[in-house]
């Protein structure tokens, strides 16, 4: 009984020991030591959908690889206008302390006189981190993409222009690239500017381009870090790739499924020689043990 008593104090000491570790540990996160990283980007994605996208992290001031993901924490996202806001939604940051929204291609913002649209993405607030809000300024800009062959070139055709109150396609100043997909990332093939009211830009396709086992190839024309367009991507697939096939020179080596020729010989050779000497080894183990019989057979003549 002594030894059961003794051993259930040890149990409970040694929960008690733990739990004062745990909350000893949990104390050593000191927010005045740490920096609130809060950043919003937006990205007017191919199908025109909207992401809305918040990184929410805690860096230590001494310590700048000590980054610590903020978990949970609901952001809203608001459409607003002077005095006005429109909730677009809310999302909760996940373990990588990033935090997601998808508007549909035809959401209603609060728009000025300008065509400025201002979101907002706003933390709240909670018992142990402050309130966090960042702000982006932006005009919806269309982006177009169309691949075509014009007297015989490969041809990727670039449209960008905004929209009026009244309906009307305004064109824009802006600088424009084109990607293609590749194995690892998106490789860059061109860059351009749409300049002096211009809708469109042309852009040469390349014709060597590697593609998929089907020859499609997909390009993918980009608006990026623009100050009042912020990030826009269209992107469109064609047959303008080329598949490439790796023949590869059937060379016998030591590590290919067929062994070079004279190895095949070499082997021959030493099992002929290995059987060989099995045979000639079993025909003498016969004929030592027959040696007795005929010795005796000899004797006997011998004697009669």
């Amino acid at each position: 009984m002594d030894w059961n008593k003794n051993k259930n104090r040890f149990i409970i000491s040694l929960i008690v020991i733990l739990l004062f570790s745990l909350n000893s540990n949990s104390q050593e996160f000191d927010a005045e030591k740490y920096r609130m990283l809060y950043n919003f980007k937006t990205v007017k994605q191919a199908d025109n959908t909207r992401l809305l996208e918040v990184s929410f992290n805690a860096r230590n001031n001494e310590d700048t690889k000590d980054i610590i993901p903020v978990f949970g924490a609901e952001i809203k996202f608001y459409s607003s206008l002077e005095e006005k806001e429109m909730l677009l939604g809310s999302s909760k940051t996940t373990k990588e302390g990033i935090a997601k929204l998808i508007l549909p291609g035809n959401q209603k913002y609060l728009t000025n006189k300008d065509g400025n649209i201002t979101l907002n993405a706003r933390f709240e607030g909670s018992d142990k981190l402050s309130e966090e809000s960042e702000e982006i300024i932006f005009k919806n800009v269309h982006l177009e993409l169309d691949l075509k062959e014009i007297e015989g070139i490969k041809t990727a055709i670039a449209t960008v222009y905004t929209i009026n109150n009244l309906g009307e396609k305004i064109p824009v100043e802006t600088d424009i690239s084109l990607y293609v997909n590749s194995m690892f990332a998106k490789m860059k093939i061109g860059e351009g500017s749409i300049t002096d009211g211009e809708f469109e830009y042309h852009f040469e396709f390349p014709t060597d381009l590697p593609g998929d086992i089907n020859d499609n190839l997909t390009a993918y024309l980009m608006i990026e870090d623009h100050e009042e367009f912020g990030n826009v991507i269209q992107k469109k697939t064609a047959k303008w790739g080329v598949f490439h096939q790796h023949k590869k020179e059937k060379k016998l080596t030591l590590w290919s499924q067929y062994a070079p020729i004279w190895m095949y010989v070499v082997l021959t050779i030493l099992l002929v020689g290995v059987w060989a000497n099995y045979v000639y080894t079993i025909i003498n183990l016969f004929k030592i043990k027959n040696e007795p019989d005929a010795f005796e057979t000899k004797n006997i003549i011998r004697n009669t």
